[in-house]
């Protein structure tokens, strides 16, 4: 019989080769949790932490998404075209957000170690936010009138103020009581949401300007601070005065 040579079977030749190949893979250098694995158990710690710390002070908090480097990005949400990655609620939904520490540490620990810390305003805490320019004159000129500040964070270039929680019916009858109010303030109060340190968002991280002082933080009332915060959204970045 004839010499003839063996066939090779390549399906398995390629599959021998793709199991190599994955092997072999190293991760991209847009995915930093997989190449230093020792800072993302840090972040994590810290998120835990954080979410921890401020349902100790009785802010309800629940996971959020959070954004995602490279091709499997912008959002854990999985929206290719999310508004704000990152930066809202996603699963569970915000009325499951909580000050229960066993659910807290669950959520962190074992459901979403990576999920950004939010904390659902109206109930215990609420905020009022401006452009990051208009906040910075806003502190200087309330530490000026020695009117005292709670809590200030800076997230996505604005200052957030926390405040005592208010009901829309008050902040409505406070902003009649005002001659002009700018459009550049948010207002943080019932149904709505901040995202706390150390959360990272597609625009960059979230941090303290003031930090929570004491156990239970001492929070402003909304009314008190107004005044000052209107007063500096109405100045532009030059010095100049904002069109009433």
């Amino acid at each position: 019989m004839p010499w003839t040579r063996p066939r090779l079977n390549r399906s398995k030749a390629r599959s021998k080769s793709g199991s190599k190949a994955h092997r072999r893979y190293s991760p991209s250098p847009r995915s930093p949790w997989l190449r230093w694995p020792g800072s993302r158990r840090r972040v994590r710690a810290a998120l835990l932490a954080a979410a921890r710390t401020a349902a100790g002070y009785g802010w309800p908090v629940l996971p959020g998404a959070y954004a995602v480097p490279g091709l499997l990005g912008p959002c854990s949400c999985e929206d290719p075209a999310c508004p704000a990655p990152g930066a809202h609620p996603h699963q569970p939904p915000l009325p499951a957000a909580t000050t229960d520490a066993r659910m807290v540490g669950w959520w962190w620990a074992e459901r979403s170690p990576d999920a950004s810390v939010l904390v659902a305003t109206g109930r215990t805490v609420s905020a009022v936010s401006l452009p990051a320019d208009a906040g910075a004159r806003a502190l200087e000129y309330l530490e000026v009138l020695d009117v005292p500040v709670g809590p200030v964070l800076l997230a996505q270039d604005r200052y957030v103020l926390l405040v005592a929680p208010y009901t829309l019916a008050e902040l409505g009858e406070l902003l009649a009581e005002q001659p002009w109010v700018p459009g550049v303030m948010r207002y943080h109060g019932p149904d709505g949401y901040l995202l706390l340190p150390p959360s990272r968002t597609a625009e960059g991280g979230v941090r303290w300007v003031r930090p929570p002082v004491g156990g239970r933080p001492w929070l402003p009332e909304v009314g008190g601070l107004l005044g000052a915060l209107i007063a500096a959204s109405s100045v532009a970045a030059d010095g100049s005065r904002l069109a009433g």
